[in-house]
């Protein structure tokens, strides 16, 4: 089996970087899968089973930890637990496509890790941690009490920004999409991000 690149987009929550990921997904030249992880809690609003995650149950999830079958797994809060099959990523490459992933901070890292020589890990920042709690509060999708428990977290998350390959500064949507772009594709044709040079 040919292996592909890995492109990791990670991000606090509300940085931009699903939106980025979205738009990568369709620049049909750039032959971009998406990942598809697995979780252990329920499906919110909308979502889809095989679309936006795999929804497995605690006990399932547990299960594959034991037997190896995750490339990264994290527990998020409490019995809240994500995941990459190692499937997932043999799936995408056996059709001849680039893998790319919307994942957490920890998960990216661990990918990056796993696979130095095919990863390319960007990181997603926000303009502030204040327009980050304004966006989750726009979303109103979740209690106050979860958006600062998430905002607790993006500072952590901040913190480990170095640590990627590539920093993409999401103040104006557009540039950020356009900078994505042209890392990505620089990565697909020379194995390294522009910025190495």
């Amino acid at each position: 089996m040919k292996e592909g690149k890995l492109f990791v987009f990670s991000a606090p929550s509300g940085s931009g970087k699903t939106t980025i990921v979205r738009h990568l997904l369709e620049q049909e030249r750039l032959n971009l899968e998406f990942s598809i992880s697995c979780t252990s809690r329920e499906p919110r609003g909308g979502e889809e089973h095989g679309k936006d995650y795999y929804f497995i149950s605690l006990k399932d999830f547990k299960q594959h930890i034991k037997n190896g079958d995750f490339l990264e797994w994290e527990e998020v809060y409490r019995d809240n637990f994500y995941g990459t099959l190692k499937t997932e990523v043999e799936r995408i490459w056996a059709k001849g496509k680039n893998v790319i992933f919307d994942i957490d901070v920890a998960g990216g890292l661990r990918i990056k890790k796993k696979f130095p020589d095919h990863t390319l890990a960007v990181f997603v920042k926000p303009p502030s941690v204040d327009e980050l709690k304004r966006r989750l509060k726009k979303r109103q999708t979740e209690s106050d009490e979860r958006i600062n428990m998430r905002i607790a977290k993006a500072s952590v998350e901040l913190a480990t920004a170095p640590q990627f390959d590539v920093i993409i500064k999401n103040h104006d949507l557009q540039t950020a999409l356009a900078e994505a772009e042209e890392l990505v594709e620089n990565f697909i044709k020379n194995g390294h991000s522009s910025e190495e040079e």
